[in-house]
């Protein structure tokens, strides 16, 4: 089934997605909670290993109000370790099984950039999306994997590699260059027939500080390509740099954060802390539905 948009608030498009035959509506902004199945996550919190840990973790978070589960086994902060395909299921499958016999309804992301993976969970544990950080870049065999299987595709922007992104970001303007990316990079998905998109401009990813809030201020640009838009800034460095802190200290930023891109347009907020992001959605809602009241 196919992303549809109609009229909405003044801030942002409705839409839906097909995630495995089960329609999540977007009308209402949406919450991914965060599950790290590594050691190496730059937010302490969010670093998880036994798969009974992380099904506890994640019943709490679909309590708290998340719509999809977000497992990744691969960490992406600067400097981060590479690890082989081999290890990276090696991680994902016991808890991919957890999740699937003690939590068999909910909603499942894996965070990958690799087709034998998203290939391997989809056909195995059924996964209803993929989170890409290379929005296909790094292996040339995602887009028709995904094709293939109808699989949700989040795709995310990123400048360089994980090892050298932060080196020196260069952009002609970087929202513009943003969206000419994303433009052609869903003209070759639509041509493969999979119209359950997502996009992500990558917060942190290739970008200076001024750049990431360069986008942030221009987030609402992005519902040009009409597409749902997914926004990840929990606790990262453009957050806690301007606080003059560290991850651990920055969900006060975050959620005002959050609150500027639900505000220019965000629909799906990928977060570490579920309840905070879901307490802001609902002010959020109150901001844009409120009644009209006479003066």
């Amino acid at each position: 089934m196919k992303n549809f948009s109609t009229p909405g608030s003044l801030f942002s498009k409705n839409f839906s997605l097909n995630l495995g035959g089960q329609m999540l509506d977007l009308s209402i902004p949406r919450v991914m909670g965060i599950l790290n199945v590594t050691d190496d996550s730059f937010y302490e919190g969010s670093r998880l290993s036994e798969p009974s840990t992380a099904v506890r973790m994640a019943g709490e978070m679909i309590q708290q109000g998340a719509h999809i589960i977000d497992v990744g086994a691969v960490s992406s902060r600067p400097g981060a370790r590479e690890i082989s395909e081999e290890e990276e299921w090696n991680r994902l499958n016991p808890v991919l099984e957890a999740l699937r016999t003690e939590i068999p309804g909910c909603f499942i992301s894996v965070d990958t950039w690799r087709s034998g993976v998203a290939r391997g969970a989809h056909e195995r544990f059924g996964i209803q999306m993929v989170n890409d950080i290379s929005a296909g870049q790094w292996d040339p065999a995602m887009f028709s994997t995904v094709a293939e299987k109808g699989i949700c595709y989040v795709m995310m922007h990123m400048q360089g590699t994980p090892a050298t992104m932060q080196d020196s970001p260069q952009y002609d303007h970087v929202v513009n260059d943003l969206l000419q990316f994303f433009g052609e990079r869903v003209h070759k998905l639509r041509k493969l027939g999979l119209n359950d998109l997502v996009i992500d401009p990558g917060f942190g990813f290739g970008k200076t500080l001024e750049q990431n809030y360069q986008i942030l201020l221009e987030l609402e640009t992005f519902q040009l390509l009409e597409l749902p838009l997914m926004v990840g800034i929990s606790r990262k460095s453009m957050i806690y740099n301007v606080l003059e802190s560290d991850p651990e200290q920055a969900l006060n930023g975050t959620t005002a954060a959050h609150m500027a891109a639900l505000l220019k347009g965000a629909n799906l907020l990928r977060v570490h802390d579920v309840k905070a992001a879901v307490d802001t959605v609902k002010i959020f809602q109150q901001i844009v539905e409120r009644p009209a009241r006479g003066v």
